[in-house]
């Protein structure tokens, strides 16, 4: 399989599907880098430890340099990506069926947004491709569940082991900090808590950047001949290039949901807000080198009521937590549902 960028060129010019797919892939990434990188600086700039402008500069720097580094270090999370389904023998319908799939994605979000229905690129992502691949092989033996289980898994670890986390390492600076001059603690957390929302926006590229890699990188594989990308090693140009479109999507800033996440949920003061930012990223780390996608929304959202629950539960808006269980129940049926019946349109059509 000839992986390299003037093939990909080539082949994107003569090939209206991989065109189409490409461009939706990398428009995904761009809103990913808009509407869920913020997530990762929220609670450094509501604890006015830096500016609006300055945190969404760092943090499109470090989800560039998330993707980036950790596609070559571990890939494991593209690779579950990429062989989570199976699209068949047929690469021709296989890569029209991927183009619906992505195409799926942007019409449940439009609809979701229209009817107020929380979303999560992540797990549209994930049921875009069971539905489409459902479609093409005419029942569940299109889902390799080998790897869909990791996606169980991490619907249940991205809640439980970030609340945990984040309650165990608030609760440790706590008593750690207890005695401490407070002046004095707020100006070292000052400093702590932008190196976590640094260590937050890194991880972010490494979980969401990689998902969309795998999702590019079999379209590449489809429209060479090739049913699967296994042994195939992920060129540097693909990791650059995503990484790239995603650290654009974040400079793009989205400063409401900086303050859904770091204000709506629970007010943090600085030592909490670097508990969360800490807590989360070490979350998102064990689950990208065990290959598990998880939402980075989730993560976060699940640390910072770690963190509050230190102090008392009623500190915690559990309104956030109905939010999340309904983009489970609607986007997995829903964008899934969308995902098929595209896929089959599109089958038809093309």
């Amino acid at each position: 399989m000839d992986v390299s960028f003037m093939y990909f060129i080539q082949q994107m010019l003569t090939n209206p599907a991989l065109l189409v797919t490409t461009l939706l892939t990398l428009g995904v990434i761009f809103v990913n880098g808009w509407t869920d990188a913020p997530n990762a600086i929220a609670t450094c700039v509501t604890t006015r430890c830096m500016r609006v402008r300055s945190a969404i500069i760092m943090a499109a720097v470090f989800n560039f340099l998330g993707v980036f580094i950790m596609t070559q270090l571990n890939a494991s999370v593209a690779s579950t990506i990429s062989n989570m389904v199976d699209f068949g023998g047929n690469t021709h319908e296989a890569l029209i069926a991927l183009c619906a799939a992505l195409f799926s994605i942007v019409v449940y979000s439009v609809a979701a947004s229209m009817f107020g229905i929380p979303t999560s690129e992540s797990h549209s992502l994930i049921a875009g491709l069971t539905g489409a691949a459902i479609a093409i092989q005419n029942g569940i033996g299109g889902v390799n569940m080998d790897e869909w289980v990791k996606v169980l898994y991490g619907l249940v670890a991205s809640l439980a082991i970030g609340f945990a986390m984040g309650w165990v390492v608030c609760k440790l600076v706590t008593v750690v900090c207890a005695g401490l001059d407070r002046r004095r603690t707020n100006g070292f957390f000052k400093y702590a808590q932008i190196v976590g929302a640094a260590a937050m926006s890194f991880m972010h590229g490494a979980q969401d950047g990689q998902k969309f890699i795998g999702v590019l990188f079999l379209g590449m594989a489809f429209c060479s001949g090739q049913s699967s990308v296994a042994g195939v090693i992920i060129p540097v140009w693909l990791m650059l290039l995503c990484s790239t479109i995603m650290g654009l999507g974040t400079s793009v800033g989205g400063e409401r949901i900086i303050k859904s996440v770091g204000q709506d949920m629970v007010r943090l003061e600085k030592f909490q807000g670097f508990s969360a930012d800490l807590s989360s990223a070490l979350c998102l780390l064990l689950m990208t080198v065990l290959g598990i996608p998880v939402s980075t929304t989730h993560t976060k959202t699940s640390a910072i009521m770690g963190v509050g629950a230190v102090k008392r539960l009623s500190a915690i808006n559990f309104g956030v937590v109905k939010d999340m269980m309904l983009t489970w129940v609607f986007t997995f049926p829903g964008c899934g549902l969308i995902s098929f019946v595209m896929a089959k349109l599109f089958m038809f059509v093309f």
